[in-house]
């Protein structure tokens, strides 16, 4: 397969922060660049990629908070979420100094996306699924020749995403889970915005939350 990955942990939040590239044409795309930027670039010229776009699942700080400065560096497009977490970003300045975090600009994506649509990486194409419940906008990025998802902090190892903040819906989420990301089928191999790797048919077995038989 050529669609290549690497999981960068950032922020003290240690959120997975993915750079994925073509392996044909080393054009790349970060998933959700929330912050500690010199890791990533270090690694994007180490391999000699071409970043082509970053592509954001949701609009919360630890994984957006890179993103303008990122936009900057290279110069190229934003893409993604889904616009209804626009307040997110556009908060973004308040919620650094609330949390503590480097100061980070607001954006407007160039690309708001919504279910059904795909994004290209060099020669590889990954099929967006809006996955509300986490916030609003959510968006899972989904490569379907390597059965891997990105699913940004809607589904964790053991776990899902927190559902207690502005606009966010318990319901809405378990169903975004079982309806949009259980179709994809058992073997799919996710990226959470947290933790370890896991695939969606081990949350089936397993995960408290949304296990076939809770």
């Amino acid at each position: 397969m050529s669609l290549k990955y690497q999981i960068v942990p950032v922020t003290p939040y240690q959120q997975n922060c993915s750079i994925i590239w073509c392996d044909v044409s080393l054009k790349a795309a970060v998933i959700d660049p929330g912050g500690d930027l010199n890791k990533i670039i270090s690694i994007i010229k180490d391999k000699k990629l071409q970043l082509q776009k970053i592509l954001l699942t949701h609009g919360h700080l630890d994984h957006v908070g890179g993103t303008d400065e990122l936009r900057v560096a290279y110069q190229v497009p934003i893409e993604g979420p889904e616009i209804s977490d626009l307040f997110w970003i556009e908060m973004l300045p308040d919620l650094c100094k609330q949390y503590g975090f480097p100061m980070a600009n607001s954006f407007i994506p160039d690309r708001w996306l919504n279910q059904g649509d795909k994004v290209f990486v060099g020669e590889e194409s990954f099929q967006v699924l809006h996955t509300p419940g986490h916030t609003p906008g959510h968006i899972v990025f989904y490569h379907a020749e390597t059965a891997m998802a990105w699913v940004g902090d809607v589904l964790f190892s053991g776990s899902i995403g927190r559902t207690d903040f502005p606009q966010g819906d318990y319901s809405t989420l378990i169903s975004s889970i079982r309806e949009r990301l259980w179709p994809l089928g058992d073997d799919v191999t996710f990226v959470p915005g947290h933790g370890p790797l896991s695939t969606f048919g081990i949350e089936r077995k397993h995960n408290p939350f949304v296990a076939d038989n809770s």
